[in-house]
């Protein structure tokens, strides 16, 4: 039987492509490949232990998303979010919401451009 084993990719329409890149390599250090995209591999994530890929619909009247009212959030895995927190703000990008140690691990949200809010998660190690 035929099913699902993953997410394998996030694809989406942007106002300035050029300007989105730059700002996801200047305050989050993505590798943007030449051809306009970044490829995470299983290797990458299973280096943190606990490390996961999500699929998750929530209410229509959730405020999660909050304060951007775009109807989807991006979910970024880090490795070390206390120093990916310093680096935003090396860039002006100020924390949303820094969330308590939680089962998963530890998490904050940040806004990026285009109104579109980002989670940075760094996952603890599954029991």
């Amino acid at each position: 039987m035929a099913k699902i084993i993953g997410i394998g990719g996030v694809f989406f329409k942007a106002r300035d492509g050029a300007a989105l890149r730059e700002w996801y390599t200047r305050v989050l250090g993505l590798e943007i490949a030449d051809w306009g995209g970044v490829v995470f591999t299983p290797e990458m994530a299973a280096k943190k232990p606990g490390a996961a890929t999500v699929w998750s619909p929530f209410a229509a009247d959730t405020d999660h998303f909050a304060p951007s009212a775009r109807g989807f959030m991006i979910n970024f895995m880090v490795d070390d979010l206390d120093a990916m927190l310093t680096r935003c703000k090396a860039h002006g990008v100020e924390p949303v919401k820094i969330f308590g140690d939680e089962a998963n691990g530890r998490f904050a949200h940040i806004m990026g451009p285009e109104d579109l809010k980002i989670e940075l998660w760094e996952p603890k190690p599954a029991p």
